[in-house]
Protein backbone atom coordinates (compact mmCIF):
# COMPACT_ATOMS: atom_id res chain seq x y z
CA UNK A 1 0.00 0.00 0.00
CA UNK A 2 1.32 3.37 -0.35
CA UNK A 3 0.47 6.18 1.35
CA UNK A 4 -1.85 8.89 -0.10
CA UNK A 5 -3.59 12.81 0.85
CA UNK A 6 -6.14 11.17 2.08
CA UNK A 7 -4.13 8.35 4.30
CA UNK A 8 -2.09 10.46 6.40
CA UNK A 9 -3.99 10.99 9.45
CA UNK A 10 -4.36 7.30 10.32
CA UNK A 11 -0.63 6.74 9.40
CA UNK A 12 1.39 6.44 12.76
CA UNK A 13 4.49 8.14 11.56
CA UNK A 14 2.07 11.24 11.77
CA UNK A 15 4.16 11.70 15.19
CA UNK A 16 7.11 13.66 16.60
CA UNK A 17 10.43 12.14 16.02
CA UNK A 18 10.88 11.99 20.30
CA UNK A 19 8.11 9.54 20.61
CA UNK A 20 10.00 6.94 18.15
CA UNK A 21 13.07 7.86 20.01
CA UNK A 22 11.56 7.34 23.56
CA UNK A 23 9.74 3.99 22.21
CA UNK A 24 13.20 2.50 21.16
CA UNK A 25 14.83 3.19 24.60
CA UNK A 26 12.44 2.20 26.63
CA UNK A 27 12.62 -1.68 24.64
CA UNK A 28 16.40 -1.28 25.08
CA UNK A 29 15.81 -0.61 28.93
CA UNK A 30 13.11 -3.50 29.41
CA UNK A 31 10.89 -0.82 30.61
CA UNK A 32 7.53 -1.95 28.89
CA UNK A 33 4.82 -1.95 31.91
CA UNK A 34 1.89 -0.69 32.09
CA UNK A 35 1.79 3.36 32.19
CA UNK A 36 -1.29 5.42 32.34
CA UNK A 37 -1.20 9.01 30.54
CA UNK A 38 -4.25 11.28 31.09
CA UNK A 39 -4.73 14.09 28.73
CA UNK A 40 -6.24 17.79 29.92
CA UNK A 41 -5.94 21.37 29.25
CA UNK A 42 -3.73 23.27 31.66
CA UNK A 43 -5.66 26.63 31.72
CA UNK A 44 -8.35 27.98 30.01
CA UNK A 45 -7.63 30.44 26.84
CA UNK A 46 -8.51 34.33 27.48
CA UNK A 47 -12.24 34.54 27.85
CA UNK A 48 -13.31 31.16 27.93
CA UNK A 49 -15.30 30.05 30.95
CA UNK A 50 -15.75 26.60 30.01
CA UNK A 51 -14.08 23.78 27.07
CA UNK A 52 -16.43 21.36 25.83
CA UNK A 53 -15.21 18.02 24.78
CA UNK A 54 -15.32 16.47 21.15
CA UNK A 55 -13.29 14.06 18.78
CA UNK A 56 -12.87 11.10 20.54
CA UNK A 57 -14.84 8.71 17.89
CA UNK A 58 -11.49 10.32 15.79
CA UNK A 59 -9.05 8.95 18.46
CA UNK A 60 -10.89 5.61 18.87
CA UNK A 61 -10.70 5.02 14.74
CA UNK A 62 -7.45 5.80 14.94
CA UNK A 63 -6.25 3.52 17.97
CA UNK A 64 -8.51 0.67 15.87
CA UNK A 65 -6.61 1.10 13.21
CA UNK A 66 -2.97 1.94 14.47
CA UNK A 67 -0.47 -0.30 12.79
CA UNK A 68 2.90 0.13 10.60
CA UNK A 69 2.43 -0.88 6.98
CA UNK A 70 5.17 -2.09 4.76
CA UNK A 71 6.00 1.17 3.36
CA UNK A 72 6.41 2.59 6.89
CA UNK A 73 8.61 -0.17 8.28
CA UNK A 74 10.44 0.07 5.35
CA UNK A 75 11.17 3.87 5.60
CA UNK A 76 11.97 3.54 8.84
CA UNK A 77 14.33 0.80 8.57
CA UNK A 78 16.00 2.86 5.70
CA UNK A 79 16.16 5.65 7.91
CA UNK A 80 18.55 3.48 9.95
CA UNK A 81 17.27 5.48 13.05
CA UNK A 82 16.11 2.41 14.72
CA UNK A 83 17.57 -0.90 15.45
CA UNK A 84 16.06 -4.32 14.55
CA UNK A 85 14.67 -4.91 17.94
CA UNK A 86 12.23 -1.18 17.61
CA UNK A 87 11.38 -2.45 14.38
CA UNK A 88 10.29 -5.61 14.66
CA UNK A 89 8.39 -4.28 17.88
CA UNK A 90 6.70 -1.86 15.40
CA UNK A 91 5.67 -4.50 13.06
CA UNK A 92 3.69 -6.61 15.30
CA UNK A 93 2.59 -3.31 16.53
CA UNK A 94 -1.50 -2.76 17.60
CA UNK A 95 -3.24 -0.78 20.61
CA UNK A 96 -4.06 -3.43 23.15
CA UNK A 97 -4.45 -0.54 26.02
CA UNK A 98 -7.64 0.66 27.63
CA UNK A 99 -9.30 4.11 27.31
CA UNK A 100 -11.65 6.35 29.32
CA UNK A 101 -12.68 9.50 28.63
CA UNK A 102 -15.31 12.17 28.69
CA UNK A 103 -17.97 11.73 25.78
CA UNK A 104 -18.21 14.34 23.26
CA UNK A 105 -20.07 17.19 24.20
CA UNK A 106 -19.30 17.33 27.86
CA UNK A 107 -18.59 20.42 28.81
CA UNK A 108 -15.12 20.28 31.31
CA UNK A 109 -12.35 22.57 33.08
CA UNK A 110 -8.46 22.87 33.31
CA UNK A 111 -6.88 20.14 35.51
CA UNK A 112 -9.68 17.32 34.19
CA UNK A 113 -8.45 14.66 32.13
CA UNK A 114 -10.81 14.28 29.19
CA UNK A 115 -9.01 11.00 28.31
CA UNK A 116 -6.64 8.30 29.70
CA UNK A 117 -4.69 5.87 28.28
CA UNK A 118 -3.56 2.57 30.20
CA UNK A 119 -0.83 0.94 27.51
CA UNK A 120 2.03 -0.33 27.71
CA UNK A 121 4.37 2.39 28.10
CA UNK A 122 5.91 2.42 24.56
CA UNK A 123 2.82 1.80 22.75
CA UNK A 124 0.97 4.64 24.97
CA UNK A 125 4.16 7.24 24.20
CA UNK A 126 3.59 6.57 20.53
CA UNK A 127 0.13 7.69 20.90
CA UNK A 128 0.92 11.12 22.61
CA UNK A 129 1.22 13.67 19.42
CA UNK A 130 -1.77 12.45 17.09
CA UNK A 131 -4.36 12.18 19.99
CA UNK A 132 -3.53 15.40 20.88
CA UNK A 133 -3.81 16.69 17.26
CA UNK A 134 -7.56 14.98 17.26
CA UNK A 135 -8.97 16.08 20.16
CA UNK A 136 -7.26 19.46 20.74
CA UNK A 137 -8.77 20.55 17.54
CA UNK A 138 -12.19 19.45 17.98
CA UNK A 139 -12.51 20.42 21.49
CA UNK A 140 -11.74 24.42 20.40
CA UNK A 141 -14.30 24.30 17.98
CA UNK A 142 -16.75 22.46 19.81
CA UNK A 143 -15.96 25.14 22.51
CA UNK A 144 -16.24 28.08 20.23
CA UNK A 145 -19.21 26.74 18.59
CA UNK A 146 -20.92 26.21 21.71
CA UNK A 147 -20.76 30.14 22.74
CA UNK A 148 -21.82 30.75 19.07
CA UNK A 149 -24.78 28.86 20.75
CA UNK A 150 -24.78 30.65 23.96
CA UNK A 151 -24.64 34.07 21.55
CA UNK A 152 -27.92 33.36 19.75
CA UNK A 153 -30.35 30.78 21.52
CA UNK A 154 -33.12 29.64 19.36
CA UNK A 155 -31.30 30.90 15.82
CA UNK A 156 -30.50 28.98 13.09
CA UNK A 157 -26.28 28.31 12.95
CA UNK A 158 -24.61 26.91 10.31
CA UNK A 159 -20.82 26.54 9.68
CA UNK A 160 -19.58 28.17 6.70
CA UNK A 161 -16.16 27.85 7.53
CA UNK A 162 -14.26 25.37 5.13
CA UNK A 163 -12.64 27.38 3.18
CA UNK A 164 -10.64 29.50 5.18
CA UNK A 165 -10.03 26.40 7.55
CA UNK A 166 -6.29 25.06 7.86
CA UNK A 167 -6.60 22.51 5.63
CA UNK A 168 -9.38 19.67 4.59
CA UNK A 169 -9.01 17.64 7.85
CA UNK A 170 -9.77 20.78 9.76
CA UNK A 171 -12.41 21.96 8.06
CA UNK A 172 -13.91 18.44 7.85
CA UNK A 173 -13.86 18.12 11.60
CA UNK A 174 -15.05 21.66 12.44
CA UNK A 175 -18.42 20.78 10.28
CA UNK A 176 -18.65 17.85 12.71
CA UNK A 177 -17.27 19.31 16.15
CA UNK A 178 -19.93 22.53 15.25
CA UNK A 179 -22.50 20.68 14.84
CA UNK A 180 -22.04 18.19 18.01
CA UNK A 181 -21.91 21.51 19.78
CA UNK A 182 -25.64 21.74 18.65
CA UNK A 183 -25.14 23.81 15.09
CA UNK A 184 -28.36 22.97 12.42
CA UNK A 185 -25.33 22.07 9.91
CA UNK A 186 -23.13 22.69 7.83
CA UNK A 187 -21.88 23.72 4.31
CA UNK A 188 -19.42 20.98 3.88
CA UNK A 189 -21.00 18.38 1.48
CA UNK A 190 -18.37 15.72 2.99
CA UNK A 191 -19.76 15.66 6.60
CA UNK A 192 -23.15 14.74 4.80
CA UNK A 193 -21.83 11.88 3.37
CA UNK A 194 -19.74 10.39 6.38
CA UNK A 195 -22.09 11.51 9.28
CA UNK A 196 -25.57 12.64 8.32
CA UNK A 197 -25.08 16.22 9.14
CA UNK A 198 -27.86 18.44 7.66
CA UNK A 199 -25.53 20.44 4.44
CA UNK A 200 -27.30 23.97 3.57
CA UNK A 201 -26.12 26.22 0.37
CA UNK A 202 -27.77 29.39 -0.88
CA UNK A 203 -25.75 31.13 -3.71
CA UNK A 204 -23.12 33.23 -4.25
CA UNK A 205 -22.35 36.72 -5.64
CA UNK A 206 -21.15 35.37 -8.90
CA UNK A 207 -24.47 33.85 -9.55
CA UNK A 208 -26.11 36.72 -9.75
CA UNK A 209 -23.57 38.76 -11.09
CA UNK A 210 -24.05 35.80 -14.09
CA UNK A 211 -26.72 37.35 -15.20
CA UNK A 212 -27.83 40.35 -16.30
CA UNK A 213 -30.29 41.79 -13.81
CA UNK A 214 -31.30 39.92 -10.19
CA UNK A 215 -34.84 38.99 -11.15
CA UNK A 216 -33.42 36.70 -13.83
CA UNK A 217 -30.93 35.20 -11.55
CA UNK A 218 -33.15 34.86 -8.85
CA UNK A 219 -36.36 33.04 -10.51
CA UNK A 220 -33.33 30.53 -12.82
CA UNK A 221 -31.99 29.54 -9.15
CA UNK A 222 -35.30 29.32 -7.78
CA UNK A 223 -36.67 27.07 -10.52
CA UNK A 224 -33.44 25.03 -10.66
CA UNK A 225 -32.69 24.76 -7.00
CA UNK A 226 -36.43 24.96 -5.13
CA UNK A 227 -36.06 23.07 -1.88
CA UNK A 228 -34.70 25.33 0.93
CA UNK A 229 -34.64 28.47 -0.84
CA UNK A 230 -32.56 31.54 0.19
CA UNK A 231 -31.96 34.14 -2.03
CA UNK A 232 -28.60 36.31 -1.78
CA UNK A 233 -29.58 39.96 -1.67
CA UNK A 234 -26.47 42.40 -1.24
CA UNK A 235 -24.73 42.06 -3.93
CA UNK A 236 -25.95 45.37 -5.51
CA UNK A 237 -28.59 47.22 -3.55
CA UNK A 238 -29.97 45.11 -0.57
CA UNK A 239 -33.25 47.28 -0.14
CA UNK A 240 -34.13 47.21 -3.87
CA UNK A 241 -33.29 43.11 -4.39
CA UNK A 242 -35.67 42.93 -1.17
CA UNK A 243 -38.16 44.69 -3.19
CA UNK A 244 -37.83 42.39 -5.80
CA UNK A 245 -38.00 39.57 -3.75
CA UNK A 246 -41.64 40.46 -2.58
CA UNK A 247 -42.86 40.72 -5.95
CA UNK A 248 -40.99 37.30 -7.12
CA UNK A 249 -42.71 35.53 -4.02
CA UNK A 250 -46.47 35.37 -5.36
CA UNK A 251 -44.99 34.43 -8.60
CA UNK A 252 -42.66 31.44 -7.50
CA UNK A 253 -45.32 30.57 -5.36
CA UNK A 254 -47.89 29.88 -7.86
CA UNK A 255 -45.23 27.61 -9.21
CA UNK A 256 -44.95 25.66 -6.14
CA UNK A 257 -41.41 27.34 -5.01
CA UNK A 258 -41.68 28.85 -1.66
CA UNK A 259 -38.65 31.59 -0.88
CA UNK A 260 -37.35 30.40 2.61
CA UNK A 261 -35.06 33.03 3.56
CA UNK A 262 -32.83 36.08 2.56
CA UNK A 263 -29.56 36.17 3.24
CA UNK A 264 -27.06 39.47 4.17
CA UNK A 265 -23.13 39.02 3.74
CA UNK A 266 -22.33 42.67 4.15
CA UNK A 267 -23.21 45.94 5.83
CA UNK A 268 -24.78 47.55 8.53
CA UNK A 269 -26.51 44.60 9.69
CA UNK A 270 -29.02 46.01 12.23
CA UNK A 271 -30.59 48.79 10.17
CA UNK A 272 -30.04 46.66 7.28
CA UNK A 273 -31.76 43.96 8.84
CA UNK A 274 -34.38 46.14 10.22
CA UNK A 275 -35.58 47.81 7.25
CA UNK A 276 -35.10 44.34 4.79
CA UNK A 277 -37.24 42.34 7.54
CA UNK A 278 -40.08 45.88 7.18
CA UNK A 279 -40.29 45.68 3.35
CA UNK A 280 -40.52 41.94 3.33
CA UNK A 281 -43.71 42.47 5.88
CA UNK A 282 -45.15 44.96 4.30
CA UNK A 283 -44.95 42.53 1.64
CA UNK A 284 -47.00 39.95 2.61
CA UNK A 285 -44.07 37.76 2.83
CA UNK A 286 -43.79 37.82 7.12
CA UNK A 287 -42.35 33.95 6.00
CA UNK A 288 -39.27 34.76 4.72
CA UNK A 289 -36.65 34.29 7.34
CA UNK A 290 -33.21 36.68 7.30
CA UNK A 291 -29.87 34.98 7.14
CA UNK A 292 -26.68 36.46 7.59
CA UNK A 293 -23.07 35.97 7.22
CA UNK A 294 -19.63 37.50 6.66
CA UNK A 295 -17.31 37.54 9.52
CA UNK A 296 -19.21 37.10 12.62
CA UNK A 297 -18.72 35.52 15.64
CA UNK A 298 -20.02 34.79 18.99
CA UNK A 299 -19.66 38.50 20.37
CA UNK A 300 -20.85 40.52 17.32
CA UNK A 301 -24.03 37.60 16.88
CA UNK A 302 -24.65 38.94 20.63
CA UNK A 303 -24.42 42.73 19.63
CA UNK A 304 -26.88 42.09 16.88
CA UNK A 305 -29.32 40.43 18.86
CA UNK A 306 -28.97 42.72 21.66
CA UNK A 307 -29.29 45.81 18.97
CA UNK A 308 -32.12 44.38 17.86
CA UNK A 309 -31.36 42.78 14.72
CA UNK A 310 -34.47 40.30 13.15
CA UNK A 311 -32.51 37.78 12.26
CA UNK A 312 -33.46 34.55 11.89
CA UNK A 313 -30.35 32.42 11.28
CA UNK A 314 -26.17 32.80 10.85
CA UNK A 315 -24.02 31.62 9.10
CA UNK A 316 -20.62 31.27 10.59
CA UNK A 317 -17.38 30.58 9.16
CA UNK A 318 -13.66 32.04 9.51
CA UNK A 319 -14.38 33.05 13.08
CA UNK A 320 -15.46 29.18 13.80
CA UNK A 321 -13.40 26.89 11.92
CA UNK A 322 -10.11 28.69 12.91
CA UNK A 323 -11.29 29.54 16.47
CA UNK A 324 -10.01 32.78 15.34
CA UNK A 325 -9.93 34.93 18.58
CA UNK A 326 -8.18 31.77 20.37
CA UNK A 327 -6.99 29.11 18.07
CA UNK A 328 -4.99 26.89 20.37
CA UNK A 329 -5.90 24.71 23.60
CA UNK A 330 -2.74 24.25 26.23
CA UNK A 331 -3.69 20.69 26.26
CA UNK A 332 -1.57 17.94 27.20
CA UNK A 333 -0.47 14.15 27.74
CA UNK A 334 0.92 13.89 30.84
CA UNK A 335 2.42 10.31 32.18
CA UNK A 336 0.12 10.08 35.25
CA UNK A 337 1.35 6.34 36.47
CA UNK A 338 3.98 3.45 35.51
CA UNK A 339 4.50 0.28 37.11
CA UNK A 340 1.39 0.58 39.58
CA UNK A 341 3.38 4.03 41.07
CA UNK A 342 2.34 7.42 40.74
CA UNK A 343 4.13 9.64 38.70
CA UNK A 344 3.93 13.60 38.48
CA UNK A 345 5.77 16.49 36.86
CA UNK A 346 6.42 19.57 39.07
CA UNK A 347 8.00 21.87 37.06
CA UNK A 348 6.67 25.43 37.59
CA UNK A 349 3.59 26.46 35.77
CA UNK A 350 3.52 22.58 34.37
CA UNK A 351 2.68 20.78 37.76
CA UNK A 352 0.41 17.67 37.44
CA UNK A 353 -1.69 15.43 39.52
CA UNK A 354 -0.21 12.34 39.97
CA UNK A 355 -2.34 8.89 39.58
CA UNK A 356 -5.45 7.80 37.29
CA UNK A 357 -8.59 10.23 38.19
CA UNK A 358 -11.62 10.59 38.03
CA UNK A 359 -14.36 13.80 37.57
CA UNK A 360 -17.33 13.82 40.11
CA UNK A 361 -19.94 16.59 38.71
CA UNK A 362 -22.86 17.77 41.64
CA UNK A 363 -25.62 19.82 40.09
CA UNK A 364 -28.00 22.06 42.43
CA UNK A 365 -31.76 21.18 42.65
CA UNK A 366 -32.23 23.60 39.57
CA UNK A 367 -29.87 21.22 37.75
CA UNK A 368 -27.20 23.81 36.90
CA UNK A 369 -23.91 22.76 37.61
CA UNK A 370 -22.50 23.16 41.00
CA UNK A 371 -18.41 22.17 40.90
CA UNK A 372 -16.58 19.26 40.52
CA UNK A 373 -14.33 17.02 42.36
CA UNK A 374 -11.03 15.95 40.95
CA UNK A 375 -10.08 12.60 42.99
CA UNK A 376 -8.53 9.44 41.73
CA UNK A 377 -10.40 6.47 39.70
CA UNK A 378 -10.80 4.94 42.77
CA UNK A 379 -12.53 6.93 45.11
CA UNK A 380 -16.57 7.50 45.65
CA UNK A 381 -17.47 10.91 46.16
CA UNK A 382 -20.65 12.80 45.32
CA UNK A 383 -21.81 13.74 41.80
CA UNK A 384 -21.72 12.39 38.16
CA UNK A 385 -18.50 10.70 36.98
CA UNK A 386 -17.55 11.91 34.29
CA UNK A 387 -14.96 9.85 32.47
CA UNK A 388 -15.96 6.33 31.48
CA UNK A 389 -14.82 3.22 29.78
CA UNK A 390 -14.54 3.52 26.16
CA UNK A 391 -11.95 0.85 24.96
CA UNK A 392 -10.79 -2.43 26.82
CA UNK A 393 -7.97 -4.69 25.78
CA UNK A 394 -7.76 -2.91 22.67
CA UNK A 395 -11.89 -3.38 21.73
CA UNK A 396 -14.89 -1.06 21.72
CA UNK A 397 -17.10 -1.69 25.34
CA UNK A 398 -20.10 -0.14 23.31
CA UNK A 399 -21.08 0.81 19.52
CA UNK A 400 -20.59 4.31 18.92
CA UNK A 401 -23.12 6.48 20.38
CA UNK A 402 -24.81 8.48 17.20
CA UNK A 403 -24.01 12.18 16.80
CA UNK A 404 -28.15 13.03 18.19
CA UNK A 405 -26.66 11.51 21.09
CA UNK A 406 -24.02 13.58 21.78
CA UNK A 407 -26.13 16.81 20.51
CA UNK A 408 -28.44 16.32 23.30
CA UNK A 409 -25.27 15.68 25.69
CA UNK A 410 -23.64 19.15 24.68
CA UNK A 411 -27.20 20.77 24.41
CA UNK A 412 -28.01 19.38 28.38
CA UNK A 413 -24.43 20.62 29.46
CA UNK A 414 -24.89 24.16 28.13
CA UNK A 415 -28.36 24.52 29.63
CA UNK A 416 -26.86 23.28 33.51
CA UNK A 417 -24.01 26.41 33.15
CA UNK A 418 -24.03 28.33 35.95
CA UNK A 419 -25.49 32.03 34.76
CA UNK A 420 -22.10 33.50 34.96
CA UNK A 421 -20.69 31.08 32.61
CA UNK A 422 -23.49 31.91 29.83
CA UNK A 423 -22.18 35.30 28.92
CA UNK A 424 -19.96 35.06 26.11
CA UNK A 425 -18.10 38.36 26.76
CA UNK A 426 -17.57 38.24 30.41
CA UNK A 427 -15.81 35.34 31.90
CA UNK A 428 -16.38 33.68 35.03
CA UNK A 429 -15.28 30.99 37.25
CA UNK A 430 -16.07 27.64 38.55
CA UNK A 431 -15.08 25.38 41.34
CA UNK A 432 -13.04 22.19 40.66
CA UNK A 433 -11.83 21.02 44.29
CA UNK A 434 -8.96 18.81 44.81
CA UNK A 435 -10.07 15.53 46.75
CA UNK A 436 -7.85 14.84 50.05
CA UNK A 437 -6.99 11.40 47.93
CA UNK A 438 -5.50 13.09 45.46
CA UNK A 439 -3.39 15.89 47.93
CA UNK A 440 -2.51 12.16 49.91
CA UNK A 441 -0.78 10.79 46.67
CA UNK A 442 0.73 13.95 45.85
CA UNK A 443 2.63 14.43 49.00
CA UNK A 444 3.76 10.98 48.60
CA UNK A 445 4.70 11.27 45.19
CA UNK A 446 6.51 14.17 46.11
CA UNK A 447 8.36 12.38 49.14
CA UNK A 448 9.83 9.10 47.22
CA UNK A 449 11.36 12.11 44.40
CA UNK A 450 12.99 14.23 47.41
CA UNK A 451 14.02 10.70 48.74
CA UNK A 452 15.81 9.76 45.21
CA UNK A 453 17.39 13.09 44.93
Amino acid sequence: MTIGANDIGDSPLLTDLYQLNMMQAYLANGMTESASFEMFVRRLPPGRSFLMAAGLEQVVDYLEQLHFSDQELAYLERSKRFDRRMLDHLADLRFTGDVDAMPEGTVFFPDEPLLRITAPLPLAQLLESRLINILQFQSLIATKAARVMLAAPGKALVDFGLRRAHGAEAGLMAARASYVAGFAGTATVLADMLWGIPVYGTMAHSYVQAHEDEVTAFTSFARARPDGLTLLIDTYDPLAAARKVVQLVPRLKAEGITVQSVRLDSGDLVPLSQEVRHILDAGGCESVKIFVSGGLDELSIAALLSAGAPIDGFGVGTALTTSQDQPVLDIVYKLQEYAGVGRRKRSAAKQTWPGRKQVWRRHRPDGTMAGDTLSLAGARVDGEPLLVPVMRKGRRVAEPPPLAALRTRAARGLASLPENLRDVATPGGYPVTIGPDLLALTEEVDRRIAAHG
